[in-house]
């Protein structure tokens, strides 16, 4: 740890790692938005390869990757087709409605998954129809902010029915790579059900700032476009591309030691049943649970444990989560327990 804090508020509070650091400092740069940085360049390119995709764009954030796949692909006053849990919806402040001018068709979820029969039910039937808007998007998100890792056969089922009617899939891949790890299988497989998908390099992957969106050739032009619009174009980026390639070099090579990591903390837990109650199992980076006997009240149990140098989110309707990282090790997790251990004595 670069500090005695353990944080599990978020996979988003990584610092870069000190190879990171140093590809940075090194960096060769160019005006990005001239298209001559050549590191920027070189990370679009590995990025599209690895995804399978013709091109990719460096952006600031994942919001600003979903977004742009919004505003290239959704006409004005048209439909998306979307969970209504997801990232696009719960998180980008309205974003959709400002930027692109969508009209969100939220669909309700089990297990991070919209009904394939909602689904279809839908879509807009007859584009033609002057009273109707037209679905122009369909958008999925897998190793989502509630942990759920969308299996492939579901995936793959979805691009049926887009295909069916000829609509294109946009893939919130945010944790694209914890998804890939939590399957087991390469992450072009997943990346395949979708025209277009974002990828997120500050969270797990430890790199300070940055997503990718890929897609096909032109829908990626019009993205950088859009990108110039939103005041993306970053000049000299190189600097955060040079962590963006290690992160998809290497970083993304290691998340299923997170995911070990988190198993670790959901075992302790479920050691102690009459204080806490497993969500369920984790499926990637995130534990989820509820305090049952627990003597610390939960509006309490993030300040208190903040006096003790352990970050943690408040409650999400009486839910805690509690997020592995690279700079969370299993002897972090072994000193968390035993501080809520002593936390309970002391209350």
């Amino acid at each position: 740890m670069m500090n005695e804090t353990i944080d599990l508020r978020s996979d988003t509070v990584t610092w870069p790692t000190p190879a990171m650091r140093q590809a940075m400092a090194a960096a060769p740069v160019g005006d990005d938005v001239y298209g001559d940085d050549p590191t920027v360049n070189e990370l679009e390119r590995e990025a599209a390869r690895l995804l399978g995709k013709e091109a990719a764009l460096f952006a600031a954030s994942g919001t600003m990757g979903n977004q742009l796949a919004l505003m290239a692909q959704v006409g004005r006053g048209n439909e998306v087709i979307l969970s209504d849990r997801c990232h696009i919806v719960f998180h980008e402040a309205g974003a959709a409605a400002i930027l692109a001018g969508a009209q969100l068709r939220c669909q309700a979820v089990q297990h991070g998954q919209m009904s394939l029969d909602g689904i279809e039910q839908a879509i807009r039937k007859t584009p033609e129809d002057i009273h109707s808007p037209r679905t122009d998007l369909i958008c999925l998100e897998t190793a989502d902010s509630d942990g759920v890792v969308l299996p492939l056969d579901y995936l793959r089922a979805v691009r049926a029915i887009a295909d069916r009617y000829r609509i294109p899939i946009h893939l919130d891949g945010a944790r694209l790579f914890n998804a890939a790890a939590a399957l087991a299988v390469p992450v072009q497989e997943i990346a395949a059900c979708a025209d277009t998908i974002q990828i997120c390099l500050s969270k797990g992957l430890c790199a300070p700032i940055g997503s990718l969106l890929a897609g096909p050739a032109e829908t990626i032009a019009l993205a950088r476009r859009k990108r110039k619009i939103l005041g993306g174009g970053m000049r000299q980026a190189g600097i955060l591309a040079a962590a963006g390639l290690i992160a998809l070099r290497e970083m993304r090579l290691r998340l299923h030691e997170d995911h070990a990591t988190a198993r670790q903390m959901a075992d302790l837990l479920a050691q102690r049943p009459d204080w806490f109650e497993l969500v369920r199992q984790p499926e990637i980076n995130m534990v989820f649970f509820r305090l049952t006997g627990y003597p610390v009240a939960e509006t309490l149990l993030a300040d208190r444990l903040a006096e003790r140098k352990i970050l943690i989110n408040g409650p999400d309707e009486h839910v805690f989560r509690f997020v592995t990282h690279y700079w969370v090790t299993p002897d972090d997790v072994r000193t968390v327990m035993d501080q809520l251990e002593q936390l309970a004595r002391e209350t």
